[in-house]
């Protein structure tokens, strides 16, 4: 029995089987390309909202472009969610601390490369500290410090002050 034989013997073996690794295959494939299409719309739409943020900010509607912040930050994008807390915080757009500690837990929750962590873990502490929360807020600088961030210099000058 030659090669070409063989296969026709497997195929005739295995028909059923082949065709629904095929079906499957093509299925993921399909699925895979579905869920790119949806990240992409639904990145698209979060953009579009944090620009109609930024405009009701420019406009002065406060209020309306900090529900636009929120419901960004909720949406626990890898990108605007970070933009809208920094906006928020630079803004003084929310003066209730439980809020704002709040928005933190939710943008800390967002997988992003470390030094981005990094970067959220010292707006907390400065946070923390503007508060008088200084123990907390020392302990995130601490913690900044023990795994050598990019940010230990800092750390290390805000809690000599």
């Amino acid at each position: 029995m030659d090669f070409k034989e063989k296969l026709i013997i497997y195929y005739k073996k295995n028909k059923i089987k082949l065709f629904i690794t095929q079906i499957i295959i093509v299925l993921v494939i399909i699925l895979f390309a579905f869920l790119q299409i949806k990240k992409s719309k639904n990145n698209n739409v979060v953009a579009e909202k944090f620009i109609e943020a930024g405009l009701l900010l420019s406009s002065n509607q406060k209020d309306l472009a900090n529900q636009i912040y929120e419901e960004i930050i909720f949406s626990k994008n890898k990108f605007y969610s970070i933009l809208a807390l920094n906006t928020i915080l630079e803004k003084d757009l929310v003066s209730d601390t439980s809020v704002l500690l709040n928005y933190f837990k939710i943008v800390e929750t967002i997988k992003k490369p470390t030094e981005q962590q990094d970067r959220i873990l010292f707006r907390k502490a400065l946070l923390l500290t503007k508060i008088s929360k200084d123990k907390e807020g020392n302990n995130i600088l601490k913690k900044l410090i023990d795994e050598n961030s990019k940010l230990k210099p800092l750390a290390e000058e805000i809690i000599v002050k």
